[in-house]
């Protein structure tokens, strides 16, 4: 492989661009390798995963082009200037720029009160070295659209990272230059509305990602909702324009997953209009059950649908969203939540919907049913559609009582009737596998891929007679891994 020529080579580095760990490693195989890669590592240097703090390679390279004459002038100053020459001409491929990365960067060879000096200097010769940028975090403290080459090199800007403490005159500025953003995070650390970020959001032509994500700052302890002004509304009310377009939804309030106090309408009111989602992604408390959402939501038909991770709803509501997703691969619901009267029809209807519409998923999440003879039936069904299932996680047991009982029907339905394609299971508290079960399952299941489960009674499976069983397996290529 060291000796495929770099076409081929480009083209196969391409494909793993999102693995940095291999990336970094095929710098060191040969000079061809390195050449390849080199372009496709600094056209986004700032995105990876790795501790920026201790990264002097980047600092040596950003102030190696500096002019000399600014070289001494630092050096004057008692800042840490290398010297030496770079092997490749690196900012000539750089498409991005990272405020937030970059300044952590700047920081390693210069003190605070002198490094806006050296801020101005690297971001001057960034503005002009890089032919175009294509990824841009503003989440600094920099302001780089002062520079005359800003409107140059950041019309074609395909994503856009930032919080919403920034001035809304940046926004404003930053609109009427970048009107091509396909990808836009917003950090939320604002607790009223930002005015300049739904101007951005509205001057866009093709949006195709939209993530937010809540990191209120408090301070004196007190409950960021107690002192919430709606930050949401007026953007997401924006975000109406580009439902045609709009693909990627994503919206995180993981702080609030356990407060149930608040006004959650814009973000219902957006997910009955995005009718052309591929992704969506929502971390926040239970969506409303009232009568006239739910009629809309019924209504709804969400043909594109690939991939759903929702932290709390009820199952009729998941039966809405995914009746018309044929294309739909993976569905991660880490709570669904019950009505007591109607929770035999919801989950039947659930099993029956996923056979009917979703019979091409890969990764599921199930309501753990009752032991009868009627789910007995539809879950069967489901499993003999579904041959693409590679991951089944079953969620809250709601029946009390029958742990190991649940246990044996698994093993044997599982044992009978899974797709040769499935290798993870979890199974929720309330559900045992006695000794003799677990033992016949493996047994029946050699032959197959290696199994991954996740057992919530984790106690349970710690006696050494567990652990001596599941070694065995585990020899025996059985078993890949188990978390208890």
């Amino acid at each position: 492989m060291s000796k495929l020529n770099k076409d081929i080579l480009f083209l196969i580095f391409e494909e793993l661009r999102d693995n940095p760990k291999f990336l970094f490693s095929c710098l060191m195989v040969n000079r061809v390798w390195c050449e390849t890669m080199i372009p496709i590592l600094w056209r986004n240097p700032w995105h990876y995963s790795i501790n920026y703090y201790n990264k002097n390679s980047l600092y040596y390279i950003l102030t190696s082009y500096l002019s000399n004459d600014i070289k001494e002038f630092f050096t004057k100053k008692k800042f840490n200037i290398p010297g030496q020459s770079l092997a490749f001409d690196y900012l000539s491929f750089c498409r991005s720029i990272n405020i937030e990365i970059i300044d952590v960067i700047i920081s390693i060879g210069s003190l605070e009160y002198n490094r806006f000096l050296l801020q101005e200097e690297i971001y001057s010769f960034l503005m002009k070295k890089c032919p175009e940028i294509k990824y841009l975090n503003i989440c600094g403290t920099y302001d780089i659209l002062h520079f005359p080459e800003a409107k140059f090199r950041l019309e074609s800007l395909c994503e856009l990272t930032c919080h919403t403490l920034i001035n809304p005159k940046y926004f404003y500025r930053l609109a009427h230059i970048c009107q091509q953003i396909q990808r836009i995070i917003i950090i939320n650390k604002n607790l009223k509305a930002n005015p300049g970020t739904t101007r951005l959001i509205e001057f866009q032509k093709n949006l195709k990602y939209f993530e937010w994500v809540d990191e209120f700052e408090v301070e004196n302890d007190m409950y960021y909702w107690e002192m919430l002004e709606d930050p949401y509304t007026e953007i997401f009310n924006a975000l109406k324009k580009h439902v045609n377009t709009l693909n990627h939804f994503q919206f995180d309030n993981s702080l609030d997953n356990y407060h149930d106090d608040g006004d959650y309408t814009f973000l219902q009111d957006a997910l009955l209009g995005l009718h052309n989602i591929k992704i969506l992604k929502i971390s926040s408390p239970l969506l409303s059950n009232n009568d006239d959402f739910n009629k809309k939501l019924e209504m709804m038909a969400y043909r594109n649908l690939e991939f759903i991770e929702i932290d709390f709803i009820y199952i009729y509501q998941v039966n809405y969203i995914i009746k018309n997703s044929l294309f739909l691969r993976e569905l991660r619901i880490n709570h669904f939540c019950v009505e007591k009267d109607s929770f035999i029809d919801d989950s039947l209807n659930f099993i029956r919907t996923i056979y009917e519409n979703c019979f091409l998923i890969e990764y599921l999440t199930i309501p753990m049913f009752p032991l009868l003879e009627n789910y007995f039936i539809e879950f069967e069904i489901l499993l003999k559609k579904c041959q693409n299932l590679r991951s089944l996680y079953f969620k809250e047991k709601y029946e009390k009582g029958k742990d190991l009982e649940y246990g044996d029907y698994l093993s044997n339905v599982l044992i009978k009737e899974a797709s040769t394609n499935l290798r993870k299971i979890g199974i929720p508290h309330g559900i045992r596998f006695s000794l003799e079960t677990l033992e016949a399952f493996f047994e029946k299941w050699k032959g197959r891929q290696a199994i991954s489960i996740h057992l919530f009674e984790y106690y349970i499976y710690q006696t050494d007679s567990y652990m001596k069983l599941v070694d065995k397996y585990k020899i025996e290529g059985v078993i890949k891994d188990i978390n208890i």
